[in-house]
């Protein structure tokens, strides 16, 4: 998973800097829709694989306000 993510990242980042380097150099609407692909991909696609990637294995509980975390954070505070 972790070889995937990164040949998926370095996809993304060659075909944003295509579509750069089309929508400077032959300033055609082509370049607009490459970049714009690009962003929709990284952020529907590449993103939530990422985070359930990098999720995977913790406890959420770990991570949130609860009572009994509020209660530990206090108690700490106060030694």
């Amino acid at each position: 998973m972790k070889f995937f993510l990164r040949i998926f990242f370095l996809i993304i980042l060659v075909s944003l800097s295509i579509g750069f380097y089309i929508n400077t150099f032959k300033n055609s609407h082509e370049g607009n829709k490459i970049i714009g692909f690009t962003v929709l991909t990284a952020a529907f696609v590449y993103m939530p694989i990422f985070l359930v990637h990098r999720w995977k294995g913790k406890k959420l509980k770990d991570y949130t306000l609860s009572k009994e975390n509020l209660e530990k954070l206090r108690n700490s505070n106060q030694k």
